[in-house]
């Protein structure tokens, strides 16, 4: 169970369109625009996890027009929030969009995110907890999940509500802003790769 929870928290950790999201939208708005986010993204990622959990997504992703269709919409995606995090300039490279995004959009992201359908995938077909009580393991590792991510996502909240308030050099700002885009396209790659 150790290595289920440390596997958890690592792929949560590492940042992909949600948690960038979320700490973009503290950083221009504050914890309550935030949260109404996080809420979506919470929602949308435990339906990621039933249609993972339940083979939806595996059946659709066996249809190889829609699958290659979902993987080129992902990865555009990706590689042009990278971009936009690459080339912020002077500014911390969250997203910062014109108005704040709320639940809906929260709940709309998940689905096309393909971090969530690796992380969900390599999470629970692989760390045996109950090997004899399936229904039992799935509970037990939704619950362990949950509540690692929420907290996470909380932390990157609270990140990006405290880079609005700091004054860094445009030298850190630009440092941040290419491990912010090198990660991102970590993501781009485990996506890809889930799909050979």
């Amino acid at each position: 169970m150790l290595e289920f929870i440390a596997a958890v928290v690592f792929l949560l950790i590492t940042p992909g369109p949600g948690v960038l999201t979320t700490a973009g939208i503290g950083a221009a708005y504050g914890y309550r625009p935030g949260l109404a986010f996080i809420a979506g993204l919470f929602v949308g990622g435990n339906l990621v996890m039933i249609l993972v959990i339940s083979g939806v997504a595996t059946v659709a992703f066996t249809i190889p027009w829609l699958r290659n269709v979902l993987l080129l919409l992902s990865v555009s995606y990706l590689l042009f929030l990278a971009w936009r995090i690459a080339t912020a300039g002077s500014r911390i490279g969250f997203i910062n969009p014109g108005s704040p995004l709320g639940f809906w959009n929260g709940l709309a992201l998940q689905p096309i995110n393909p971090k969530a359908y690796v992380v969900t995938t390599t999470l629970f077909s692989g760390f045996a907890i109950l090997p004899d009580a399936l229904a039992l393991e799935i509970v037990v590792k939704l619950v362990i999940f949950n509540a690692i991510w929420v907290p996470i996502h909380l932390v990157w909240l609270w990140a990006g509500v405290q880079l609005h308030q700091l004054d860094l050099p445009e030298k850190t700002h630009r440092i941040i802003n290419i491990a912010m885009a090198v990660a991102m396209l970590a993501v781009v790659f485990l996506a890809l790769i889930a799909t050979l």
